[in-house]
């Protein structure tokens, strides 16, 4: 059969025997072609050696490049980098050329790729990143890069992908001329960032000034993790100033000591490469278990309770005790001091940890405490991580200075959060548990967890037990008149509330549900995270809260 025009083969051939044929274009076979050449151009531009002069500030501020911490946070060759060719929105001030040069990718550089692959394969490992440059008009948020942001947003709203954010810059720029707006106040940014919270982790990292929108952002996510050269804040040195508050430096605004202690920032650390090693093993605890694990020494934590039941002691070292090395990540450890939150893992197994830090305030819960423990359920209820709470609690603060911190409703935050819980709970009451901070440790009681537990160091009453004696026996001390008889009376009335306080007299009463050796600990938890059934997920936790 004849055809009307040549066939694919034929084609073929007759370009095999025509060695020195030309394309259509005119081009000789296997030359690249002019808009390929163009492209390329255009791209090495992106790429920091195209800017030696911006490399070499952030050299003398000891800060790496926003293409350098994309590039140490994704594993090698995975990064795909989504709108690089933008440019800023100053086309009436710049040529074109020259916007290419001086604001490559309009100042944020977005795409996806993955982190940790090796250890959980590429499927858990995507993650989406954006990174805004701050070698770019200061990292500021422009017309384009606003656009970014909201494709990047809505696709990982829609793919269900983790997104970590390089946040340093300095908010809005008020320098673009191509987008018309009066305020841009309708921008739905902030909007589509926030829509992500309990549905996919989000992790904010700083190094260097942070303010007004990337702040906002910032303040977004589920986690922050910040340098020491860090300064975060609402307004920079411009606004305050422009606002009549005063003439600061960017380094008097947000520093690192004052977020760290008031809890904005979660995880503090040297510089940008421990940031990013802190960020992949923070989404690690999200990426699923491990199949390899090293236990600790079981043994151990039955020395770590002192004999004297009124020393304190360091609660880390019992979250070290329980989990496996090297794998805890504390989370605020600068706030509410009080109270220990830290992720880790047991037999390779993603787990949160609660625990009262008895060498703050007794281990007592304030109002901070409360804050960051509910949040912190939360977060862990919102991606599917089961709770492992220490408790050693004298209670709730109280008294007229913790009332003034509204601390009636900061504490029923944990009652509230724990009732609403999908994941499995359990308590291990390592020595005090008394009173409704104990309730609260618990999950709400004693009984709402899978199991509760306690040390044989474990203690328990409605109340400290020293001062349920005094208020109970008060008349009948107060009418024995020498005070050595009488404190030989208080003594043995403390004695026998000890005696029925005990962790066992707990259990016999059915109140908790064993007493064991420390040293099976790991045993318990192990089988309780066989057995608890796994959250049920009919849709996303709504959000979980920033504060």
């Amino acid at each position: 059969m004849d055809f009307p025009f040549p066939s694919p083969l034929q084609v073929s051939m007759r370009k095999t025997d025509l060695p020195n044929s030309e394309s259509s274009t005119g081009q000789a076979v296997g030359a690249e072609r002019p808009e390929l050449t163009e492209l390329r151009a255009r791209k090495k531009l992106l790429a920091d050696e195209a800017r030696p002069e911006a490399v070499a500030k952030r050299r003398k501020s000891n800060q790496r490049t926003a293409r350098e911490n994309v590039a140490d946070l994704c594993d090698p060759d995975s990064f795909l980098e989504f709108g690089g060719l933008a440019v800023a929105a100053q086309r009436a001030r710049h040529t074109e050329e020259n916007l290419q040069r001086i604001s490559p990718a309009d100042g944020l550089i977005t795409g996806v790729g993955t982190v940790n692959a090796a250890g959980f394969g590429p499927e858990r490992a995507r993650c989406m990143v954006l990174a805004y440059d701050f070698t770019v008009f200061a990292g500021t948020q422009g017309g384009w890069n606003h656009k970014k942001t909201d494709r990047m947003f809505a696709l990982a709203e829609e793919q269900r992908l983790p997104v970590v954010l390089f946040a340093e810059g300095g908010g809005g720029r008020p320098s673009d001329t191509d987008w018309q707006i009066v305020a841009g106040l309708d921008l739905p940014t902030f909007t589509r960032f926030a829509r992500l919270s309990g549905l996919v982790p989000r992790v904010g990292i700083v190094s260097g000034k942070c303010f007004a929108g990337n702040a906002s952002l910032l303040g977004c996510c589920d986690v922050i993790i910040a340098a020491e050269d860090a300064n975060i804040g609402m307004g920079g040195p411009a606004m305050i100033e422009g606002g009549g508050l005063g003439v600061y430096a960017p380094e008097e605004v947000g520093p690192i000591d004052v977020q760290f202690r008031n809890g904005v920032v979660d995880i503090r650390v040297a510089d940008e490469a421990e940031a990013v090693r802190a960020a992949k093993k923070y989404l690690g605890f999200f990426q699923g278990p491990l199949s390899t694990w090293e236990a600790p020494d079981a043994a151990a934590l039955r020395d770590l309770i002192p004999e004297n039941r009124r020393r304190a002691y360091p609660v880390r070292k019992v979250i070290e005790g329980i989990a496996d090395v090297d794998t805890v990540l504390e989370l605020r450890a600068g706030f509410g001091r009080n109270l220990v939150t830290a992720l880790g893992r047991i037999e390779g197994r993603p787990v949160g940890f609660l625990a009262n830090d008895s060498r703050h305030m007794g281990g007592a819960l304030d109002a901070d405490a409360s804050d960051k423990g509910a949040r912190f359920l939360q977060l862990c209820d919102a991606f599917n991580i089961p709770i492992v709470s220490l408790c050693d609690t004298p209670g709730f603060m109280v008294g007229p200075e913790a009332e003034k911190t509204a601390l009636v409703r900061h504490t029923s935050r944990l009652f509230v959060t724990a009732a609403s819980l999908r994941v499995p709970y359990f308590t291990v009451v390592l020595r005090k548990a008394y009173g409704l901070g104990a309730m609260a440790m618990a999950g709400g009681s004693t009984h709402n967890g899978f199991f509760t537990i306690a040390w044989s160091t474990g203690e328990f009453g409605a109340m400290g037990l020293e001062g349920a004696v005094r208020i109970a026996f008060k008349k009948q001390l107060a009418e024995i008149a020498d005070e050595a008889e009488r404190d030989a009376m208080f003594r043995q009335l403390v004695q026998l509330a000890y005696e029925r306080g005990k962790g066992t007299n707990a259990a016999a009463f059915l109140e908790i549900d064993d007493v064991i050796d420390p040293a099976d600990t790991r045993r318990w938890l192990i089988r309780g995270l066989q057995s608890a059934k796994p959250a049920e997920r009919e849709s996303p936790r709504r959000f979980v809260d920033t504060w």
